[in-house]
């Protein structure tokens, strides 16, 4: 087994002044060793039974990572990027950044992440300079859905004690799961709502830049995982003929967990079908009003599915301020395969 060394240099101290996901995305300048060259300060989070590193954490840090390179009064309105490899949380990642153009009115930079001199991630990023559109604009927005007021949590919510004791460590985000009152529905026309918000107060140091990257960090929770929800599909990593051999405690977190997202109980997935690969293949985000957010208040944010088939789905999810504000729009496709009956087991591979 080799050496679990996460970082490049040891991490300095938590600093208590700024948020938890501050600290979490933290960037170490490597100029000395090349020009818009960063790492991760710290160890990045791999959540229990993923295939690698939480893929929020990497679409934030190349954020973040860009946001670097460019002047103060460019804000971000336009990220893609593509998941190439699983990243391992046990190495460093080096975030080379190259400036591709440098406009009056837009700049873009590319950002690529990379482990064991591979790439595992890639970003094509634009920037655009406040205030270019001009005096008078066309100007329309989504608006929130007029219900999504009516289950907004309250300022001083915490998690359910059975999320809490889960955890190995702290996550820097509160997620609040909002019940589905459309199961009726078909598939592509469902909505999955929740709430969300950076936990503790970003800094004043960290800015707007850290409120976009938080944005960004948060974005991938979830996302994909609307596919498996809408068609009710069985996603846990634990087979469905299998839970009645689950320990006790175990099959009461499950069915806790599932409850709390508003999904029924365990015995309503019999005869289902199985999730047996899910991963995110790219993920895009447009800033619509990057000024304006605050990610560590609350954030609506609604997701749907247009589309499912061979093996892959699309999701589109709309991102509010508390006040309604259209702060940002994402997409990700991803990876969504079933296990297939009288088929052996088989590794699964991409």
């Amino acid at each position: 087994m080799g050496d679990h060394r996460p970082t490049l240099v040891r991490p300095p101290p938590v600093d208590e002044s700024k948020a938890p996901i501050e600290n979490a995305l933290e960037l170490t300048d490597l100029s000395i060793i090349g020009p818009d060259i960063f790492t991760n300060t710290r160890e990045l989070w791999h959540p229990p039974g993923a295939r690698g590193i939480y893929g929020g954490a990497v679409i934030a840090q190349t954020l973040a990572a860009a946001q670097r390179t460019v002047p103060a009064d460019f804000v971000v309105h336009s990220y893609h990027c593509f998941f190439v490899l699983a990243g391992d949380s046990s190495v460093p990642i080096l975030y080379h950044v190259e400036r591709v153009r440098e406009g009056r009115s837009f700049c873009t930079r590319t950002v690529q992440a990379r482990q064991r001199g591979h790439a595992i991630f890639t970003v094509t990023c634009s920037f655009v300079r406040e205030a270019s559109g001009g005096s008078v604009a066309a100007s329309h927005a989504a608006r929130m859905p007029a219900a999504a007021l009516a289950q907004a949590p309250p300022d001083d919510y915490e998690e359910p004690a059975f999320l809490r004791a889960s955890q190995s460590r702290d996550n820097p985000f509160q997620s609040f799961r909002c019940r589905p009152t459309d199961a009726h529905k078909a598939p592509e026309e469902k909505r999955v709502w929740q709430w969300v918000r950076a936990r503790g107060r970003i800094s004043e140091e960290g800015g707007h830049r850290a409120h976009l990257s938080a944005l960004a960090y948060i974005s991938d929770s979830y996302f994909i995982g609307t596919v498996s929800r809408i068609h009710k599909l069985w996603r846990y990593p634990v087979a469905l003929a299998d839970v009645g051999t689950l320990p006790p405690e175990v099959r009461d977190h499950l069915e806790k967990l599932n409850d709390w997202e508003g999904y029924g109980g365990l015995d309503e997935y019999r005869g289902r079908p199985e999730v047996g690969m899910m991963v995110s293949l790219d993920h895009s985000i447009y800033f619509h009003n990057p000024k304006q957010v605050r990610a560590d208040e609350w954030m609506f944010t609604e997701m749907e599915s247009p589309w499912a088939g061979d093996g892959r789905g699309v999701v589109m999810q709309k991102i509010y301020s508390k006040d309604g504000v259209l702060l940002a729009t994402a997409f990700q496709e991803g990876v969504v395969r079933l296990k297939q009956t009288g088929q052996g087991e088989q590794k699964a591979k991409l």
